[in-house]
């Protein structure tokens, strides 16, 4: 994943925008430099928490229309399997096949680029005459703290969180 700040990504954002010829609003850049702020995933109506706190007067569509803009141009990836978005940090090749670790314990979300897979999807959809855009490969299991949390024997006096609490939204990863 991509080391880049907040400011790196919005810079190339508007950088890649104005390429398009499509306009990064004051609402979709909001939107998306909320996400850029993030450590992992978060549902729609989390971020509407988020936006409101600058724009108070901001309604669930605002939020679903900036979200389909970053979507449609590669910003961020939906993860489908706990209904909340991550940013992408590979939004410069927009056709990069992607693999999505989602935590069952934490709903922790990691991205990472699928390089070995790209090809074989490729192949697929050339035998099958599709014309692929993008793609996104969604896996389950435990991210490392869930995995020590798991593994601990020591309920009474260890510092883990054991409660099995599985999260229905998005969650820093």
């Amino acid at each position: 994943m991509s080391t880049m700040t907040s400011e790196q990504i919005m810079s190339q954002a508007e950088k890649l925008c104005l390429q398009r010829g499509v306009r990064l609003t004051t609402q979709r850049a909001e939107v998306l430099r909320l996400m850029a702020e993030l450590p992992g995933s978060i549902s729609a109506y989390d971020l509407l928490d988020q936006l409101r706190v600058s724009e108070p007067q901001a309604k669930p569509p605002t939020v679903y229309r900036a979200l389909d803009f970053l979507l449609e141009q590669g910003f961020i990836h939906r993860v489908e399997s706990n209904n909340s978005y991550v940013m992408c940090h590979h939004f410069d090749a927009p056709a990069h096949t992607s693999v999505m670790l989602v935590c069952d314990r934490c709903a922790a979300v990691i991205e990472k680029h699928a390089q070995g897979v790209e090809n074989i999807i490729g192949s697929l959809a050339t035998d099958a005459h599709f014309a692929l855009r993008h793609s996104v490969i969604e896996a389950h299991g435990l991210c490392e703290k869930c995995v020590a949390v798991e593994a601990c024997t020591h309920h009474e006096s260890c510092e883990h969180d054991h409660q099995v609490d599985v999260k229905k939204r998005g969650k820093k990863g």
